[in-house]
Parts: C-alpha cells; structure tokens; sequence
C-alpha cells in the first residue's frame, strides 16, 4: 500500500490522534483523582489539626497542666502574648514560646492571667 515505510507510521499516527480531548481526559483521570485523593486523605485532616491547636494554644489560662512539645509536663504560672511560663518542679519556672506547647492535660477553673498566686 505505502511505498516507503515513514508514511506508513505518520498515517498511523494520524488515525490515532484522532481522539483529541477524550483521550487525555482519560490518560489524566488517574492522575486527578490520586490529587484529590491526597488532598482529602492528607492536607485536609493536616490543616484541621493545625487549626484545632492553634484554638488549644490561644485557650491557655494560669493553673492549667499541660506538655511542652519536649514531653516536659509542668502547670502554667504566667501567661503572657507569645510567652508562657510553666514550673516544671518546685520553684523551678521556664519561660517558653506558646507554639512549644503540644497539649493541656487538665484545665484549671478560670483564673485571671498574671495575678499574684495566693
């Protein structure tokens, strides 16, 4: 039929291209659902439990336990915008970032921040 063989593959490559968009819609689906797959089992629960402490770090008050993200458990003495200090063993109190704090483990009745202990 076709004298040489070069236009024998350019004409089997015409009739295969032929598809257009619904070919590479199809060769593109796997792709979009793994993307969207990952976004729902990976970057969504992520950003919720940023969110969720990031609420936990602002509700911190004077007298709550909580855990330093050293695994270092002490209550909160003091509490102030970007700092937090916690004493971790009698009259010993370490200042430290509020991010550092990875969980409050009890909750003290509501105390207002900073007054002297009594």
């Amino acid at each position: 039929m076709f004298s040489t063989p070069a236009f024998a593959q350019t004409a089997g490559a015409a009739a295969s291209s032929s598809g257009g968009f619904q070919e590479q819609l199809i060769q593109f689906a796997p792709l979009i659902l793994i993307m969207v797959l990952g976004y729902f089992m990976l970057l969504r629960p992520q950003q919720q439990r940023a969110k969720k402490h990031q609420e936990l770090i602002k509700a911190i008050k004077r007298g709550d336990r909580v855990v330093l993200s050293s695994g270092v458990k002490g209550k909160v003495t003091r509490v102030d915008d970007t700092e937090v200090q916690v004493e971790i063993a009698t009259n010993v109190v370490v200042t430290v970032v509020r991010s550092s704090i990875a969980d409050i483990q009890a909750k003290s009745e509501p105390i207002p921040a900073n007054d002297a202990k009594s």
